[in-house]
């Protein structure tokens, strides 16, 4: 049984309460306790020898926590297992199946999770359309791992302009993820790579905080759980596979190994080098799950005139295209897409990120025949080149599914 204990922050009082979880450990919280209530139980004698602390202040460390800091308490909850040797056969087999052929670099994810709390680490997305992949029994074991410094939410609890309970989390992970707003994912993105945020609790003041959160969300939709761009370099998308064979004590295993897991983490050499304020180069996290990720948040006006302008580089066997945004617009108003001439300015200038002429110029105009064929006829105007390397990378794989 945990031996109960009182603190004062500030002018208020506190009871740290041990909570028992279902797997047999104690969860500590911090409840706020009346001044009456600890002289019924304890005496008015009592209530002086209470420690008291200015005020809470939360700093992460693993390795050498402190509970009392400059006279604030600390909110990081330590965690309960210590490094030890040990075999760590059943750890390494999930992370060889979660990470694949970057292995190394989850074990690195991992070890700066330990290791450095504080560093700016990639939004972690795990997704698979297929079951029983061990994405949940991934999220477990980190809660097993991190315990009360790790949180769940939902979709609507990420939404939720009150988040003092997650605010101070070091893993925030976010089941179920559908993100179909375009503000939700800026919101990740800023949090993914910000060192404050504005905490915000029921009937209370906003207040600025620290932040060294990281996200892990998990989707079964690998194509568009969440808005993106074709330069976004802060997401690390990694598909999982399902698994070969269902082993139900699996993360009994998993939790018996901790402690050596984390002497693993401990004496383990980083692959990886500091390169990005994330950590990881867009290289090493660059995943053919990413890729896809970023072709389907392509909109369906994008890909129509992919299409067109590729079947024009076949056609007459040209690796770029000349084109004008009324180009553009004349060529589509012979199909069921429907956009106008802003929108494709907006496609081929910010989306496309491609820079026109800055005189009219003469150039070969792509065009549609009354049969739909397509031609090329000499015109005069400020176009944009469009060139066939581009169009393949970021579309190819997507067009037969116009």
């Amino acid at each position: 049984m945990k031996k109960t204990s009182y603190i004062r922050v500030g002018t208020c009082y506190y009871k740290i309460v041990h909570v028992p979880s279902i797997s047999g450990n104690f969860n500590k919280i911090i409840v706020p306790w009346k001044i009456e209530a600890l002289r019924t139980d304890h005496g008015k004698d009592f209530i002086g020898n209470i420690k008291k602390f200015d005020g809470f202040a939360c700093i992460p460390s693993h390795h050498d926590f402190k509970q009392e800091l400059y006279g604030f308490y600390n909110t990081y909850s330590p965690l309960s297992n210590n490094p030890k040797e040990g075999k760590v056969d059943y750890s390494l087999q999930l992370l060889k199946h979660i990470f694949g052929k970057q292995f190394e670099l989850g074990l690195d994810y991992l070890q700066l999770l330990y290791s450095k709390p504080t560093q700016v680490l990639p939004i972690l997305c795990l997704v698979s359309k297929e079951r029983v992949t061990g994405k949940t029994t991934f999220l477990k074991w980190l809660k097993t791992i991190f315990e009360n410094n790790l949180t769940y939410l939902n979709n609507d609890d990420f939404s939720s302009q009150f988040n003092s309970d997650w605010t101070n989390k070091l893993l925030i992970c976010i089941d179920e993820v559908l993100f179909n707003k375009e503000e939700l994912t800026e919101r990740i993105k800023y949090l993914s790579t910000t060192n404050f945020n504005k905490l915000e609790a029921k009937g209370k003041d906003k207040r600025e905080v620290e932040f060294f959160g990281k996200f892990i969300l998990c989707s079964n939709n690998e194509d568009n759980f969440i808005k993106i761009d074709s330069d976004e370099t802060r997401f690390w998308v990694l598909k999982i596979p399902s698994l070969k064979k269902e082993e139900t004590n699996f993360l009994d295993h998993l939790e018996t190994e901790i402690p050596a897991f984390l002497n693993f983490l401990q004496n383990r050499q980083l692959v990886t080098k500091h390169k990005t304020r994330m950590w990881f180069s867009a290289e090493e996290i660059k995943t053919e799950a990413l890729v896809n990720l970023m072709q389907n948040n392509r909109n369906r006006v994008e890909k129509e005139l992919a299409s067109m302008i590729l079947s024009a580089m076949e056609t007459f066997e040209v690796d770029e295209i000349d084109l004008c945004p009324l180009d553009a617009l004349q060529v589509l108003s012979r199909t069921r897409v429907k956009t106008d001439l802003t929108h494709l300015r907006q496609i081929l200038k910010k989306d496309w990120k491609l820079i026109n002429q800055d005189n009219s110029l003469t150039y070969k105009k792509m065009i549609i025949w009354q049969d739909g064929g397509l031609g090329l006829i000499d015109a005069v105007g400020r176009y944009y080149t469009v060139r066939k390397s581009f169009l393949s990378k970021n579309f190819s794989e997507k067009l037969n599914d116009i």
